[in-house]
């Protein structure tokens, strides 16, 4: 094999050159479709216009034979004027106007039109003035009633049709001649034809299949390893490009057969650097993605992180909200005196809290910084340290930090790893935080609507019972024992009115519901309502759309035992009913028969009863509405509607 100089090859990366508009295969290939569909169409559109013309012409014989016919009925008509009357000769004498009129103008449409010869105009108007200098006026006088008309229109009648008669054999022959060109059209356009798909395959096998045979002889003679093979160049359109390509890819492959068993251990080392490098990513972001706190999920990315860069000893540094102080999370292979001294350290006065503002920050030797004794890292026998910053999106969280004893300089691709798993375990911090103020505001809503259910039940319960035992103080000073049997039962009934508040309340705190156990749950509340109370109650379902989540069902159940609690203390109802409409949007409506309420009267007193707020904070939380109808004498209808788009919105969420 001779040997190739790489030096004279093109790179297998470069750009193959720009071809010339009017070099390119396409170019030549479209503009021979369109030089050969422009002389068809050239040659389709004489043969129709000249088929048309014979067609105009044809027509035109005919009408003007016709005039002979026409000249001797209006002969014969005008001898029987007389007896008969002038209706016919009339006719005959108008249909001879309008067929000379028809040749003049002619008619597109059928078609029908004169030939533009000279020659055939002549005569054409030669026959016009006939008519209408002779013919017509004898036939006018004779429809007059003058007797010698009708001799001069005879003697008249035979030159009039032999002239028409010369009209007709100048259009026949214009028609003959015309038939002739398009004969001659047609062999033309079958010869082109002929011609034209000779000189196609020509011009493709010389464009197209002899580059390709070129090119599929040099790829068998390649895949025989003779890299020394040579395209022939020549064309200069794309399969000239593709021969000199070839060209320099058969040059660089024989150059890199040379060394192709180095390229490959390079090449195998590369890939093992880069499955070492993913292996450990995914190592380190599954490990991130589980659930801990944030002292293990540091530890355990700080263990990961030593094995990964082969650092001395590492720390993970969380900044506080406001960045003045960074402090030590946790840290692995740093002296216990080290940690200690930088437990807690000003931002502005450490490494870390530099690279925590400017980035990544890599220090290989302290010995060539200004004063390296200035440095606990450089005092505990590190001359190395690189840092890179712990961040998420939204902010910078702190710093991780790689202490090597001995000199140690990092690749970029081993920086730009370090980076990226810093920012996973920036965003793995974050999640915790944001889970633990998650799980924090959820334990305060729902404090909050303890605190609101207790006010709005207990409270006031002890309340009543704290005004009653007052009473009970004051009757027993004046020692009226009738005062004091008359504020006992009432002390009972308000023990017992708040021992079945708690018990409520215990009841809705505990409730949990799984998918498709709404309907169970609303029927039991509705049923242990009706026992405690003696109120009758009634449940209608209709629909079929899909159930709610298990927590927008629980919120459900909240609001409807909610109301119904309303009901038992203040509504005075015999009848309660429940209807849940699931179709498009999932809707509850809760009515009862009760005493109601002004509600015009209750907004202008700006008073809001506290079940009421509960049950809209409720709705609230399901991105929901609910609306509540109520008059004085007419009942209280609640009605609640949870749209899809929010049953989609949770489903998110969850």
């Amino acid at each position: 094999m001779i040997p190739v100089n790489s030096s004279h090859s093109i790179p297998m990366d470069a750009e193959f050159p720009e071809i010339p508009a009017h070099q390119r295969i396409s170019t030549r290939i479209v503009a021979a479709s369109f030089i050969a569909l422009a002389v068809v169409l050239t040659m389709v559109g004489g043969t129709l216009w000249l088929s048309w013309q014979l067609e105009g012409g044809a027509a035109a014989i005919n009408d003007a034979g016709s005039l002979r016919m026409r000249s001797y009925k209006l002969a014969l008509a005008l001898d029987t004027v007389s007896s008969k009357g002038q209706g016919a000769a009339r006719e005959d004498l108008r249909q001879l106007d309008i067929t000379l009129e028809g040749l003049r103008r002619g008619d597109p449409s059928r078609p029908l039109f004169l030939p533009e010869k000279p020659a055939i105009r002549t005569q054409y108007q030669v026959v016009t003035t006939i008519w209408q200098q002779k013919m017509r006026p004898f036939a006018l006088a004779t429809l007059a009633g003058d007797p010698a008309a009708i001799l001069a229109y005879r003697q008249a009648v035979d030159d009039f049709v032999s002239e028409i008669n010369n009209l007709v054999f100048l259009i026949e022959h214009d028609n003959a001649h015309k038939t002739t060109l398009l004969r001659l059209s047609q062999a033309v356009l079958i010869a082109m034809s002929i011609l034209g798909t000779v000189m196609m395959i020509y011009l493709l096998y010389l464009w197209i299949i002899r580059p390709v045979v070129h090119l599929r002889n040099g790829i068998q003679r390649m895949a025989a390893r003779e890299f020394d093979v040579v395209l022939p160049v020549e064309t200069h359109d794309e399969f000239g490009v593709l021969a000199e390509g070839f060209n320099s890819m058969a040059a660089e492959l024989a150059s890199l057969y040379h060394g192709l068993e180095a390229r490959v251990h390079e090449k195998t080392a590369q890939l093992a650097a880069q499955n070492r490098e993913l292996s450990a990513l995914y190592d380190i972001t599954a490990f991130l993605s589980i659930p801990a706190s944030i002292e293990k999920l540091c530890q355990g990315f700080l263990s990961r992180l030593m094995q990964l860069s082969g650092a001395d000893g590492c720390s993970v540094r969380i900044s506080d909200p406001d960045g003045d102080n960074i402090r030590i999370v946790v840290s692995a292979g740093l002296p216990l005196k080290l940690v200690n001294e930088e437990q807690c350290l000003k931002a502005h006065e450490c490494l870390c809290g530099q690279a925590l503002r400017e980035g990544v920050l890599e220090i290989r030797d302290f010995r060539h910084l200004p004063h390296p004794q200035a440095y606990r890292c450089e005092e505990a026998g590190f001359s190395g340290i690189c840092i890179f910053q712990v961040a998420s999106p939204q902010s910078t969280l702190g710093t991780f930090a790689l202490h090597f004893r001995n000199e140690h300089i990092l690749a970029p691709a081993e920086k730009q790893l370090l980076e990226t798993l810093g920012q996973h375990l920036g965003l793995a911090i974050e999640n915790i935080q944001l889970s633990a103020k998650e799980r924090q505001l959820a334990i305060l809503e729902e404090r909050n609507l303890v605190a609101q259910g207790l006010h709005d039940s207990i409270a006031q319960s002890l309340n009543f019972l704290n005004m009653q035992v007052q009473m009970l103080e004051g009757a027993l000073s004046r020692q009226s024992l009738t005062d004091a049997r008359q504020i006992v039962p009432l002390l009972h009934a308000g023990v017992e009115e708040s021992y079945n508040d708690v018990r409520e309340l215990l009841l809705n705190f505990r409730s949990r519901l799984e998918v498709g156990q709404l309907e169970i749950s609303l029927q039991k509340t509705l049923n242990k309502f009706s026992q405690q109370t003696g109120i009758q109650v009634s449940l209608e379902s209709t629909g079929n759309g899909a159930p709610l989540l298990p927590e927008q069902q629980l919120q459900v159940l909240f609001i409807v035992q909610e109301a119904l609690s309303n009901i038992r203390k203040h509504a005075l109802a015999s009848n309660v009913s429940l209807h849940i409409n699931n179709q498009h949007e999932y809707t509850l409506d809760i009515a009862d028969n009760g005493q109601g309420f002004d509600q015009a009267q209750q907004t202008k007193q700006n008073e809001k009863h506290v079940g009421l707020a509960i049950m809209q904070e409720r709705a609230t939380r399901l991105a929901a509405t609910l609306n509540v109808d109520s008059a004085p004498g007419q009942g209280t209808r609640l009605h609640l509607v949870v749209p899809r788009a929010s049953t989609a919105v949770h489903q998110g969420k969850s």
